[in-house]
Protein backbone atom coordinates (compact mmCIF):
# COMPACT_ATOMS: atom_id res chain seq x y z
CA UNK A 1 0.00 0.00 0.00
CA UNK A 2 1.46 3.42 -0.93
CA UNK A 3 2.55 5.77 1.85
CA UNK A 4 0.49 8.84 2.67
CA UNK A 5 3.55 11.03 3.29
CA UNK A 6 7.20 10.76 2.24
CA UNK A 7 9.85 13.17 3.52
CA UNK A 8 13.19 13.21 1.72
CA UNK A 9 16.63 14.80 2.26
CA UNK A 10 15.97 15.21 5.97
CA UNK A 11 18.07 15.04 9.10
CA UNK A 12 16.12 12.87 11.52
CA UNK A 13 16.58 13.85 15.18
CA UNK A 14 15.20 11.44 17.78
CA UNK A 15 14.44 13.39 20.98
CA UNK A 16 14.61 10.20 23.01
CA UNK A 17 18.37 9.97 22.55
CA UNK A 18 19.23 13.43 21.27
CA UNK A 19 21.02 11.84 18.33
CA UNK A 20 20.48 11.84 14.58
CA UNK A 21 19.28 8.62 12.99
CA UNK A 22 21.43 7.12 10.20
CA UNK A 23 18.65 7.82 7.69
CA UNK A 24 17.59 10.63 5.38
CA UNK A 25 13.98 9.72 4.68
CA UNK A 26 10.75 8.95 6.48
CA UNK A 27 7.42 7.58 5.29
CA UNK A 28 4.05 7.55 7.03
CA UNK A 29 1.05 5.36 6.44
CA UNK A 30 -2.30 5.36 8.26
CA UNK A 31 -1.09 7.95 10.72
CA UNK A 32 2.07 6.10 11.82
CA UNK A 33 5.71 6.17 10.79
CA UNK A 34 6.04 3.18 8.50
CA UNK A 35 9.58 3.57 7.17
CA UNK A 36 12.95 5.09 8.09
CA UNK A 37 15.70 4.73 5.52
CA UNK A 38 17.31 6.33 2.47
CA UNK A 39 15.70 8.55 -0.14
CA UNK A 40 15.75 5.98 -2.94
CA UNK A 41 13.83 3.36 -0.96
CA UNK A 42 11.43 5.99 0.35
CA UNK A 43 10.59 7.19 -3.16
CA UNK A 44 9.58 3.65 -4.04
CA UNK A 45 6.87 3.81 -1.36
CA UNK A 46 5.13 6.76 -3.01
CA UNK A 47 1.95 6.35 -5.03
CA UNK A 48 -0.27 8.73 -6.97
CA UNK A 49 -1.87 10.11 -3.82
CA UNK A 50 1.31 10.38 -1.72
CA UNK A 51 2.55 13.77 -0.52
CA UNK A 52 6.28 13.80 -1.27
CA UNK A 53 8.38 16.65 0.13
CA UNK A 54 12.10 17.30 -0.29
CA UNK A 55 13.12 18.95 2.99
CA UNK A 56 16.53 20.05 1.70
CA UNK A 57 18.38 19.17 4.87
CA UNK A 58 15.80 20.37 7.40
CA UNK A 59 15.79 18.72 10.83
CA UNK A 60 12.76 16.50 11.49
CA UNK A 61 11.91 15.55 15.03
CA UNK A 62 8.91 14.27 16.95
CA UNK A 63 6.06 16.77 16.89
CA UNK A 64 6.02 19.41 19.61
CA UNK A 65 3.24 19.13 22.20
CA UNK A 66 2.32 22.06 24.43
CA UNK A 67 1.79 20.55 27.87
CA UNK A 68 -0.70 23.19 29.05
CA UNK A 69 -2.82 25.47 26.89
CA UNK A 70 -6.40 26.70 26.37
CA UNK A 71 -7.14 26.74 22.62
CA UNK A 72 -10.87 27.53 22.46
CA UNK A 73 -11.42 29.48 25.68
CA UNK A 74 -8.20 31.35 24.89
CA UNK A 75 -9.42 32.09 21.38
CA UNK A 76 -12.52 33.71 22.84
CA UNK A 77 -10.58 35.51 25.58
CA UNK A 78 -8.19 37.08 23.08
CA UNK A 79 -10.88 38.64 20.89
CA UNK A 80 -10.55 41.88 22.87
CA UNK A 81 -7.81 44.52 22.99
CA UNK A 82 -4.36 43.04 23.61
CA UNK A 83 -2.63 44.72 26.55
CA UNK A 84 0.19 42.20 26.91
CA UNK A 85 2.79 44.59 25.50
CA UNK A 86 1.78 47.45 27.83
CA UNK A 87 4.42 47.70 30.56
CA UNK A 88 3.22 50.88 32.33
CA UNK A 89 -0.04 52.68 32.97
CA UNK A 90 0.52 55.26 30.24
CA UNK A 91 0.71 52.48 27.66
CA UNK A 92 -2.38 50.77 29.12
CA UNK A 93 -4.38 54.01 29.05
CA UNK A 94 -3.32 54.75 25.47
CA UNK A 95 -4.32 51.28 24.24
CA UNK A 96 -7.68 51.49 26.01
CA UNK A 97 -8.34 54.99 24.70
CA UNK A 98 -7.78 53.79 21.14
CA UNK A 99 -10.15 50.87 21.69
CA UNK A 100 -12.81 53.12 23.27
CA UNK A 101 -12.79 55.44 20.25
CA UNK A 102 -13.65 52.48 18.03
CA UNK A 103 -16.58 51.30 20.17
CA UNK A 104 -20.20 51.72 19.21
CA UNK A 105 -22.19 53.74 21.77
CA UNK A 106 -23.07 51.50 24.72
CA UNK A 107 -20.90 48.61 23.54
CA UNK A 108 -18.70 46.66 25.92
CA UNK A 109 -14.94 46.82 25.82
CA UNK A 110 -13.06 43.57 26.44
CA UNK A 111 -9.34 43.30 26.96
CA UNK A 112 -6.74 40.75 27.98
CA UNK A 113 -3.11 40.37 29.01
CA UNK A 114 -3.07 43.19 31.59
CA UNK A 115 0.08 42.84 33.71
CA UNK A 116 -0.22 44.03 37.35
CA UNK A 117 3.41 45.18 37.11
CA UNK A 118 2.11 48.00 34.90
CA UNK A 119 0.55 49.51 38.04
CA UNK A 120 3.90 49.67 39.85
CA UNK A 121 3.30 49.61 43.57
CA UNK A 122 -0.23 51.01 43.25
CA UNK A 123 -3.25 48.71 43.72
CA UNK A 124 -4.86 47.33 40.59
CA UNK A 125 -8.14 49.27 40.25
CA UNK A 126 -10.27 51.02 37.66
CA UNK A 127 -9.50 54.32 39.40
CA UNK A 128 -5.81 53.94 38.53
CA UNK A 129 -6.71 54.01 34.83
CA UNK A 130 -8.14 57.51 35.10
CA UNK A 131 -11.12 58.70 33.03
CA UNK A 132 -10.42 56.52 29.99
CA UNK A 133 -13.19 54.05 30.91
CA UNK A 134 -15.68 56.55 32.34
CA UNK A 135 -19.23 55.42 31.44
CA UNK A 136 -17.80 52.52 29.39
CA UNK A 137 -18.76 48.96 30.40
CA UNK A 138 -15.41 47.20 30.33
CA UNK A 139 -14.02 43.88 31.55
CA UNK A 140 -10.29 43.32 31.20
CA UNK A 141 -8.62 40.00 31.94
CA UNK A 142 -5.36 40.21 33.79
CA UNK A 143 -2.49 38.24 32.27
CA UNK A 144 -2.89 35.27 34.63
CA UNK A 145 -6.50 34.56 33.51
CA UNK A 146 -7.42 34.22 37.20
CA UNK A 147 -8.52 37.81 37.69
CA UNK A 148 -10.19 40.65 35.86
CA UNK A 149 -10.58 44.40 36.16
CA UNK A 150 -14.11 45.71 35.68
CA UNK A 151 -14.96 49.34 35.03
CA UNK A 152 -17.36 51.23 37.28
CA UNK A 153 -20.10 51.00 34.65
CA UNK A 154 -19.60 47.23 34.23
CA UNK A 155 -19.91 46.72 37.99
CA UNK A 156 -23.09 48.78 37.98
CA UNK A 157 -24.64 46.72 35.18
CA UNK A 158 -23.72 43.50 37.02
CA UNK A 159 -25.17 44.72 40.31
CA UNK A 160 -21.80 44.35 42.06
CA UNK A 161 -21.77 46.96 44.80
CA UNK A 162 -19.86 45.33 47.65
CA UNK A 163 -18.18 42.20 48.96
CA UNK A 164 -19.76 38.74 48.68
CA UNK A 165 -19.09 35.26 50.00
CA UNK A 166 -18.25 32.48 47.53
CA UNK A 167 -18.08 28.68 47.64
CA UNK A 168 -14.51 28.84 46.28
CA UNK A 169 -11.48 31.05 46.85
CA UNK A 170 -12.81 34.12 45.02
CA UNK A 171 -13.09 37.76 46.05
CA UNK A 172 -14.56 41.10 45.00
CA UNK A 173 -11.79 43.43 46.11
CA UNK A 174 -13.19 46.45 47.96
CA UNK A 175 -11.68 49.59 49.44
CA UNK A 176 -11.81 50.55 53.11
CA UNK A 177 -15.34 51.85 52.62
CA UNK A 178 -16.60 48.58 51.16
CA UNK A 179 -16.79 49.87 47.58
CA UNK A 180 -15.54 47.56 44.79
CA UNK A 181 -12.26 48.68 43.24
CA UNK A 182 -13.00 46.78 40.06
CA UNK A 183 -10.51 43.97 40.76
CA UNK A 184 -12.19 40.55 40.69
CA UNK A 185 -10.19 37.57 41.93
CA UNK A 186 -10.82 34.04 40.62
CA UNK A 187 -13.70 32.59 38.63
CA UNK A 188 -16.75 33.05 40.84
CA UNK A 189 -16.11 36.77 41.20
CA UNK A 190 -15.25 37.28 37.53
CA UNK A 191 -18.34 35.38 36.43
CA UNK A 192 -20.62 37.97 38.07
CA UNK A 193 -19.63 40.51 35.44
CA UNK A 194 -19.06 38.02 32.62
CA UNK A 195 -22.71 36.97 33.02
CA UNK A 196 -23.95 40.38 31.85
CA UNK A 197 -21.29 41.05 29.23
CA UNK A 198 -22.24 40.01 25.68
CA UNK A 199 -20.52 36.89 24.34
CA UNK A 200 -19.26 36.49 20.77
CA UNK A 201 -21.42 34.45 18.43
CA UNK A 202 -20.65 30.74 18.14
CA UNK A 203 -19.47 31.18 14.55
CA UNK A 204 -17.07 33.92 15.60
CA UNK A 205 -15.56 31.75 18.35
CA UNK A 206 -15.17 28.83 15.97
CA UNK A 207 -13.51 31.00 13.32
CA UNK A 208 -11.15 32.51 15.88
CA UNK A 209 -10.30 29.04 17.27
CA UNK A 210 -9.52 27.80 13.75
CA UNK A 211 -7.27 30.81 13.20
CA UNK A 212 -5.43 30.24 16.49
CA UNK A 213 -4.96 26.52 15.91
CA UNK A 214 -3.60 27.10 12.40
CA UNK A 215 -1.10 29.59 13.80
CA UNK A 216 -0.12 27.08 16.48
CA UNK A 217 0.58 24.50 13.77
CA UNK A 218 2.70 27.03 11.90
CA UNK A 219 4.70 27.65 15.07
CA UNK A 220 5.68 23.97 15.25
CA UNK A 221 2.98 22.52 17.46
CA UNK A 222 1.39 19.21 16.55
CA UNK A 223 -0.44 18.64 19.81
CA UNK A 224 -1.51 20.10 23.12
CA UNK A 225 -2.88 19.22 26.51
CA UNK A 226 -5.94 21.46 26.67
CA UNK A 227 -6.67 22.31 30.29
CA UNK A 228 -10.37 23.08 30.05
CA UNK A 229 -13.54 22.14 28.21
CA UNK A 230 -15.28 25.39 29.07
CA UNK A 231 -18.23 26.73 27.14
CA UNK A 232 -18.71 25.02 23.80
CA UNK A 233 -15.09 23.88 23.50
CA UNK A 234 -15.87 20.23 22.79
CA UNK A 235 -18.42 21.15 20.14
CA UNK A 236 -15.89 23.48 18.52
CA UNK A 237 -13.27 20.71 18.36
CA UNK A 238 -15.82 18.34 16.85
CA UNK A 239 -16.91 20.89 14.25
CA UNK A 240 -13.35 21.78 13.28
CA UNK A 241 -12.42 18.13 12.90
CA UNK A 242 -15.52 17.49 10.78
CA UNK A 243 -14.41 20.35 8.51
CA UNK A 244 -10.83 19.01 8.30
CA UNK A 245 -9.66 22.15 10.11
CA UNK A 246 -8.24 20.67 13.33
CA UNK A 247 -4.44 20.78 12.88
CA UNK A 248 -3.43 19.68 16.39
CA UNK A 249 -3.92 16.48 18.37
CA UNK A 250 -5.59 17.54 21.63
CA UNK A 251 -5.95 15.83 25.01
CA UNK A 252 -8.61 17.63 27.02
CA UNK A 253 -9.16 17.87 30.77
CA UNK A 254 -12.53 19.39 31.85
CA UNK A 255 -12.67 21.33 35.11
CA UNK A 256 -13.74 20.06 38.51
CA UNK A 257 -14.33 22.91 40.97
CA UNK A 258 -15.15 22.97 44.69
CA UNK A 259 -18.87 23.19 43.99
CA UNK A 260 -18.77 20.02 41.84
CA UNK A 261 -20.88 17.41 43.65
CA UNK A 262 -20.56 13.62 43.51
CA UNK A 263 -23.01 13.31 40.63
CA UNK A 264 -21.04 15.82 38.59
CA UNK A 265 -17.79 13.97 39.40
CA UNK A 266 -19.45 10.80 38.07
CA UNK A 267 -20.35 12.76 34.94
CA UNK A 268 -16.71 13.75 34.46
CA UNK A 269 -15.70 10.11 34.79
CA UNK A 270 -18.29 9.10 32.19
CA UNK A 271 -16.97 11.77 29.80
CA UNK A 272 -13.51 10.19 29.67
CA UNK A 273 -12.48 8.77 26.31
CA UNK A 274 -15.08 10.67 24.32
CA UNK A 275 -13.97 12.69 21.33
CA UNK A 276 -12.82 12.23 17.78
CA UNK A 277 -9.79 11.01 15.85
CA UNK A 278 -7.60 13.94 16.91
CA UNK A 279 -9.19 15.04 20.19
CA UNK A 280 -10.38 13.24 23.25
CA UNK A 281 -11.29 13.88 26.86
CA UNK A 282 -8.57 12.32 28.99
CA UNK A 283 -8.27 13.64 32.52
CA UNK A 284 -9.76 16.19 34.87
CA UNK A 285 -8.38 19.63 35.74
CA UNK A 286 -8.63 20.88 39.33
CA UNK A 287 -7.37 23.95 41.19
CA UNK A 288 -5.72 23.91 44.60
CA UNK A 289 -5.00 27.64 44.68
CA UNK A 290 -5.00 30.80 42.60
CA UNK A 291 -1.99 33.01 41.83
CA UNK A 292 0.77 34.70 43.77
CA UNK A 293 0.29 37.98 41.89
CA UNK A 294 -3.32 38.18 43.14
CA UNK A 295 -2.65 36.99 46.67
CA UNK A 296 -4.83 33.92 46.05
CA UNK A 297 -2.10 31.25 46.06
CA UNK A 298 -1.86 28.86 49.03
CA UNK A 299 1.42 29.36 50.85
CA UNK A 300 2.77 27.73 53.99
CA UNK A 301 3.14 31.23 55.43
CA UNK A 302 1.33 34.32 54.08
CA UNK A 303 2.93 36.59 51.51
CA UNK A 304 4.34 39.99 52.39
CA UNK A 305 0.83 41.50 52.23
CA UNK A 306 -0.59 38.89 54.58
CA UNK A 307 -2.40 37.22 51.66
CA UNK A 308 -2.22 33.78 49.95
CA UNK A 309 -3.22 32.02 53.15
CA UNK A 310 -6.02 29.73 51.95
CA UNK A 311 -6.73 26.94 49.50
CA UNK A 312 -9.03 27.46 46.52
CA UNK A 313 -11.10 24.58 47.89
CA UNK A 314 -12.67 25.78 51.17
CA UNK A 315 -12.44 22.14 52.31
CA UNK A 316 -9.10 20.76 51.08
CA UNK A 317 -10.07 17.29 52.30
CA UNK A 318 -12.99 17.32 49.88
CA UNK A 319 -10.43 17.87 47.12
CA UNK A 320 -8.49 14.84 48.40
CA UNK A 321 -11.61 12.68 48.31
CA UNK A 322 -12.37 13.75 44.74
CA UNK A 323 -8.81 12.91 43.63
CA UNK A 324 -9.17 9.49 45.28
CA UNK A 325 -12.46 8.86 43.47
CA UNK A 326 -10.96 9.84 40.13
CA UNK A 327 -7.89 7.71 40.78
CA UNK A 328 -10.02 4.64 41.55
CA UNK A 329 -11.82 5.21 38.26
CA UNK A 330 -8.48 5.38 36.40
CA UNK A 331 -8.85 9.08 35.59
CA UNK A 332 -5.64 11.15 35.59
CA UNK A 333 -5.80 14.52 37.28
CA UNK A 334 -4.01 17.78 36.52
CA UNK A 335 -4.09 20.17 39.46
CA UNK A 336 -3.19 23.84 39.32
CA UNK A 337 -0.95 24.33 42.36
CA UNK A 338 1.36 27.33 42.53
CA UNK A 339 2.17 27.88 46.20
CA UNK A 340 4.18 25.55 48.41
CA UNK A 341 1.21 24.57 50.60
CA UNK A 342 -0.94 23.86 47.53
CA UNK A 343 1.69 21.63 45.92
CA UNK A 344 2.24 19.78 49.18
CA UNK A 345 -1.47 19.09 49.56
CA UNK A 346 -1.76 17.79 46.00
CA UNK A 347 1.14 15.40 46.54
CA UNK A 348 -0.35 14.29 49.87
CA UNK A 349 -3.66 13.63 48.13
CA UNK A 350 -2.09 11.59 45.34
CA UNK A 351 -0.10 9.59 47.88
CA UNK A 352 -3.27 8.85 49.84
CA UNK A 353 -5.15 7.93 46.65
CA UNK A 354 -2.46 5.47 45.62
CA UNK A 355 -2.38 3.93 49.09
CA UNK A 356 -6.15 3.55 49.00
CA UNK A 357 -6.22 1.43 45.87
CA UNK A 358 -5.87 1.68 42.14
CA UNK A 359 -3.18 0.58 39.77
CA UNK A 360 -0.23 2.23 41.49
CA UNK A 361 2.94 3.71 40.07
CA UNK A 362 4.79 2.12 37.20
CA UNK A 363 2.29 -0.35 35.77
CA UNK A 364 1.12 -0.17 32.17
CA UNK A 365 -2.23 1.19 33.28
CA UNK A 366 -0.86 3.44 36.02
CA UNK A 367 -2.83 6.64 36.54
CA UNK A 368 -0.46 9.50 35.88
CA UNK A 369 -1.37 12.54 37.90
CA UNK A 370 0.11 15.98 37.33
CA UNK A 371 0.78 19.24 39.13
CA UNK A 372 0.55 22.39 37.02
CA UNK A 373 2.80 25.44 37.49
CA UNK A 374 4.74 24.68 40.76
CA UNK A 375 6.05 28.23 41.07
CA UNK A 376 7.72 28.09 44.49
CA UNK A 377 8.47 24.94 46.50
CA UNK A 378 11.14 23.83 49.00
CA UNK A 379 13.64 21.00 48.53
CA UNK A 380 11.64 18.32 50.32
CA UNK A 381 8.69 18.88 48.00
CA UNK A 382 10.89 18.70 44.89
CA UNK A 383 12.08 15.26 45.98
CA UNK A 384 8.54 13.84 46.30
CA UNK A 385 7.52 14.02 42.62
CA UNK A 386 9.57 11.13 41.25
CA UNK A 387 8.67 8.48 43.89
CA UNK A 388 4.99 9.30 43.47
CA UNK A 389 5.18 9.26 39.67
CA UNK A 390 3.62 12.74 39.55
CA UNK A 391 4.32 14.82 36.45
CA UNK A 392 5.74 18.32 36.96
CA UNK A 393 4.03 20.50 34.35
CA UNK A 394 6.03 23.72 34.05
CA UNK A 395 5.60 26.97 32.13
CA UNK A 396 9.09 28.55 32.02
CA UNK A 397 7.96 31.63 30.11
CA UNK A 398 5.83 32.67 33.10
CA UNK A 399 9.10 33.14 34.95
CA UNK A 400 10.79 34.77 31.94
CA UNK A 401 8.05 37.26 31.09
CA UNK A 402 6.48 38.17 34.43
CA UNK A 403 9.27 38.04 37.03
CA UNK A 404 12.67 39.69 37.28
CA UNK A 405 16.07 38.59 38.50
CA UNK A 406 16.31 41.59 40.84
CA UNK A 407 12.95 40.64 42.44
CA UNK A 408 11.39 44.07 41.81
CA UNK A 409 8.32 42.53 40.13
CA UNK A 410 4.98 42.07 41.87
CA UNK A 411 5.35 38.25 42.12
CA UNK A 412 8.74 38.47 43.81
CA UNK A 413 7.85 41.36 46.10
CA UNK A 414 4.87 39.44 47.41
CA UNK A 415 6.90 36.31 48.12
CA UNK A 416 10.00 37.92 49.60
CA UNK A 417 13.60 37.02 48.85
CA UNK A 418 13.71 33.44 50.13
CA UNK A 419 10.66 32.12 48.31
CA UNK A 420 11.28 34.20 45.16
CA UNK A 421 14.75 32.67 45.10
CA UNK A 422 13.31 29.18 44.59
CA UNK A 423 11.25 30.10 41.56
CA UNK A 424 10.15 27.72 38.80
CA UNK A 425 12.59 24.94 39.71
CA UNK A 426 12.62 23.13 36.35
CA UNK A 427 16.20 21.86 36.61
CA UNK A 428 15.92 20.74 40.24
CA UNK A 429 12.75 18.80 39.48
CA UNK A 430 14.37 17.19 36.42
CA UNK A 431 17.50 16.20 38.32
CA UNK A 432 15.37 14.80 41.15
CA UNK A 433 13.90 12.36 38.64
CA UNK A 434 10.54 14.02 37.97
CA UNK A 435 9.00 13.96 34.51
CA UNK A 436 9.05 17.64 33.53
CA UNK A 437 6.58 18.65 30.81
CA UNK A 438 6.83 22.11 29.25
CA UNK A 439 3.95 24.27 28.11
CA UNK A 440 2.84 27.86 27.60
CA UNK A 441 -0.54 28.12 29.35
CA UNK A 442 -1.62 30.21 26.37
CA UNK A 443 -3.17 32.80 26.41
CA UNK A 444 -1.29 33.58 29.63
CA UNK A 445 2.03 33.41 27.72
CA UNK A 446 2.86 33.03 24.01
CA UNK A 447 2.44 29.54 22.58
CA UNK A 448 5.32 29.17 20.05
CA UNK A 449 7.11 26.05 21.31
CA UNK A 450 10.55 27.28 20.30
CA UNK A 451 10.00 30.32 22.54
CA UNK A 452 8.92 28.04 25.39
CA UNK A 453 12.01 25.87 24.96
CA UNK A 454 14.24 28.94 24.65
CA UNK A 455 12.82 30.34 27.89
CA UNK A 456 13.49 27.05 29.64
CA UNK A 457 17.11 27.31 28.48
CA UNK A 458 17.95 30.99 29.04
CA UNK A 459 15.35 32.09 31.68
CA UNK A 460 15.05 35.56 30.10
CA UNK A 461 12.16 37.46 28.47
CA UNK A 462 11.69 36.92 24.76
CA UNK A 463 13.22 40.30 23.91
CA UNK A 464 16.29 39.39 26.04
CA UNK A 465 16.04 42.80 27.72
CA UNK A 466 16.63 41.49 31.25
CA UNK A 467 19.17 39.17 32.88
CA UNK A 468 18.14 35.56 33.58
CA UNK A 469 15.98 34.81 36.61
CA UNK A 470 17.40 31.74 38.32
CA UNK A 471 19.90 30.66 35.64
CA UNK A 472 20.76 27.62 37.76
CA UNK A 473 17.27 26.31 36.93
CA UNK A 474 17.85 26.43 33.17
CA UNK A 475 17.34 23.20 31.26
CA UNK A 476 19.85 21.83 28.79
CA UNK A 477 18.92 21.88 25.08
CA UNK A 478 18.09 18.15 25.15
CA UNK A 479 16.02 18.44 28.33
CA UNK A 480 14.02 21.31 26.81
CA UNK A 481 13.38 19.28 23.65
CA UNK A 482 12.35 16.23 25.64
CA UNK A 483 10.07 18.36 27.82
CA UNK A 484 7.92 19.14 24.80
CA UNK A 485 8.12 15.70 23.14
CA UNK A 486 9.11 12.64 25.17
CA UNK A 487 7.84 13.88 28.53
CA UNK A 488 4.54 15.07 27.05
CA UNK A 489 3.99 11.60 25.58
CA UNK A 490 4.81 9.96 28.92
CA UNK A 491 2.40 12.22 30.79
CA UNK A 492 -0.36 11.07 28.45
CA UNK A 493 0.58 7.40 28.82
CA UNK A 494 1.56 7.32 25.14
CA UNK A 495 5.32 6.78 25.33
CA UNK A 496 5.11 3.48 23.44
CA UNK A 497 3.74 5.16 20.30
CA UNK A 498 4.41 8.92 20.52
CA UNK A 499 7.12 11.45 21.28
CA UNK A 500 9.94 9.82 19.30
CA UNK A 501 11.01 8.98 15.75
CA UNK A 502 10.51 5.24 15.39
CA UNK A 503 8.60 2.91 13.09
CA UNK A 504 5.13 2.36 14.54
CA UNK A 505 5.09 5.70 16.35
CA UNK A 506 2.63 8.43 15.42
CA UNK A 507 3.58 10.45 12.38
CA UNK A 508 3.23 13.70 14.32
CA UNK A 509 6.29 15.60 13.09
CA UNK A 510 7.95 18.99 13.32
CA UNK A 511 10.65 20.07 10.85
CA UNK A 512 13.02 22.97 11.56
CA UNK A 513 15.55 24.84 9.47
CA UNK A 514 18.29 24.13 12.02
CA UNK A 515 19.29 21.74 14.78
CA UNK A 516 17.48 22.84 17.99
CA UNK A 517 20.17 21.21 20.12
CA UNK A 518 23.00 23.28 18.62
CA UNK A 519 21.36 26.65 18.02
CA UNK A 520 22.34 29.13 20.77
CA UNK A 521 19.70 29.59 23.47
CA UNK A 522 19.12 33.23 22.53
CA UNK A 523 18.55 32.36 18.84
CA UNK A 524 16.32 29.30 19.23
CA UNK A 525 13.00 31.15 19.16
CA UNK A 526 13.83 32.54 15.71
CA UNK A 527 14.54 29.22 13.98
CA UNK A 528 12.11 28.83 11.05
CA UNK A 529 9.53 26.05 11.21
CA UNK A 530 9.44 24.51 7.75
CA UNK A 531 6.81 21.81 8.22
CA UNK A 532 4.43 20.21 10.68
CA UNK A 533 2.41 17.05 10.18
CA UNK A 534 -0.21 15.31 12.32
CA UNK A 535 -1.01 11.65 11.69
CA UNK A 536 0.93 11.91 8.46
CA UNK A 537 -1.12 14.87 7.19
CA UNK A 538 0.74 18.12 6.53
CA UNK A 539 -0.69 20.89 8.71
CA UNK A 540 1.89 23.57 7.89
CA UNK A 541 4.35 23.88 5.03
CA UNK A 542 6.77 26.73 4.50
CA UNK A 543 6.39 28.56 1.21
CA UNK A 544 9.94 27.64 0.20
CA UNK A 545 9.15 23.91 0.15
Amino acid sequence: MPADLVLLSARLLDPGTGGFLPHTALAAERGRISFLGDDRDARALAGPGTTVIDLRGAVVTAGFTDGHLHPVSGAERTLGVDLSACHDLDAVRAALATAVRELRPGAWLRGWGLDPNAFGTAPVSYAALGPVLDAVPALIDLFDAHSALASERALELAGVDGPRAFAQGSEIVCDAGGRPTGLLLEDAACELVEAVAPRPAEAEIRARAAEVLAAMAASGLTGGHAMDANGDSLAVYAALEADGALPLRLRIAPWCRPETDDAAVAGLIALQGTGGALWRVDGVKLFMDGTIDNGTAWLETPDCHGASRHAYWPDPQRYSRVVAALHRAGVPTATHAIGDAAVRHVLDSVEQARAGGGDGVGGTGAVRHRVEHIETVPDDTVRRFAPLGVVASMQPTHCCEFTRADHTDNWSRRLGEERAGRAFRCRDLWEAGARVVLGSDWPVAPYPPLQVMAGARHRRPADLSLPPHGPEQALTPLQALQGITVSAAWAAGEEDHAGRLAVGHRADLTALADDPLRVPDTELAGVPVVLTAVAGRVTHRAAAL
